[in-house]
């Protein structure tokens, strides 16, 4: 058993010393000098403050996005890919919410504020019950098949969601408020919190009257406020609640769970419409964010996010959100001291690394029964 050990321990060494070597093999090519690096941390250490807070920003939507991810496959041990689409969606309603509403024109405080609201829980509403729909329709009859079918219907809702987003984007009435016409083209998301915070004579930046060469913007400490509130909201509805108790129970033994008189199809159901709340959240936490709308984006989001729950331990609400921010960070780092073309590359070899030792995530697994 020993030798055993000692033999998985240096194979795992082997795998992380090839991929270290390759990773600073390449290291050149994507802007990997470290005495450059250190260099320009000294020359101008804020900047390195800077990208914190970008990273700590992006990745409070990915981490969102991500609780998502883990809940499902705590309690079924499904990976949803049609998750991140969802998240799209929620874009794509907050910005049409607030054409329709007049937000987008308007500068009285009130209304942007109301309309911000109004997007927030019609993107809520629209994403909870699209996801439980998908779930409804691809997933149910599939629960007890092989684990690639209900696999494949994932990646076929994936590819019907984007098309949705695609067609969404094109419709004509819309072009005032996208900025651009063309489903495929990227459509402009208006920074209403700068415009809300300038209607009342505020600083965007929070940071202005302190001299630094620093930008904590509105936009960073609302989206970290509100990433931090749903999140510390859905740890203790886990915990404290029936509901929550009940999906603990389901993500255990599901047949136990059953055979005590828990409704097992509503738990699950429970637990899409949570994951598609928080993804509709995120997406127009995303938009007044990164000012920007795209068919396509779900996809990106959905795969950093995924990553996020991996890296954290799958199942593990509190390691998707260290997953979350810790994703973000690298993200920012890597786009601002390297290449922002291998950003991907640079998550990926972290991820792998990372498995290779903690094949459990950093917080470790939790799942249940295949549902």
């Amino acid at each position: 058993m020993e030798n055993t050990k000692k033999k998985f321990n240096l194979r795992r060494f082997a795998i992380a010393s090839a991929v270290l070597y390759i990773v600073l093999l390449i290291g050149p090519i994507v802007g990997l000098d470290i005495p450059v690096i250190v260099e320009s941390v000294k020359a101008n250490p804020l900047q390195l403050v800077q990208f914190f807070i970008i990273g700590i920003s992006n990745g409070a939507i990915i981490a969102i996005i991500a609780l998502g991810y883990t809940m499902v496959y705590g309690i079924i041990e499904l990976i949803n890919f049609a998750h991140g689409d969802v998240y799209m969606v929620g874009v794509f309603t907050s910005l049409t919410v607030l054409s329709v509403t007049g937000t987008l024109e308007s500068k009285d405080p009130g209304k942007i504020v109301f309309g911000l609201i109004l997007a927030l829980v019609i993107a809520i509403v629209v994403c909870a019950v699209l996801n439980a729909t998908i779930e409804r329709l691809a997933y149910k009859r599939l629960r007890n098949a092989p684990r690639l079918a209900p696999l494949i219907s994932a990646i076929g809702m994936s590819f019907i969601i984007e098309n949705v987003g695609l067609m969404w984007a094109a419709q004509a009435w819309l072009v005032p408020s996208f900025g651009t016409t063309g489903g495929a083209s990227q459509k402009v998301f208006p920074d209403m919190l700068g415009v809300l915070f300038t209607s009342m004579g505020w600083d965007v930046n929070l940071l202005a009257s302190s001299g630094l060469a620093l930008r904590l913007t509105i936009k960073d400490l609302l989206v970290i406020i509100l990433a931090v509130t749903l999140m510390t909201g859905l740890y203790l509805f886990v915990q404290r609640t029936r509901l929550g108790k009940a999906m603990r129970a389901t993500a255990q033994n599901r047949d136990a769970a059953k055979m005590l008189g828990i409704d097992i199809d509503w738990v699950i159901t429970a637990t899409f419409l949570i994951g598609g709340g928080l993804a509709g959240a995120a997406g127009l936490m995303a938009g007044l964010y990164n000012n920007t709308a795209w068919w396509f984006m779900g996809f990106r989001a959905g795969l950093q996010s995924f990553t996020a729950a991996v890296l954290g331990g799958i199942g593990n609400i509190t390691g998707a959100m260290l997953g979350g921010f810790l994703i973000g960070l690298l993200a920012s780092f890597s786009d601002g001291y390297l290449n922002a073309r291998w950003t991907n590359a640079l998550v990926f070899a972290t991820l792998v690394l990372i498995l290779l030792f903690r094949p459990t995530g950093l917080l470790g697994e939790q799942t249940g029964q295949k549902a």
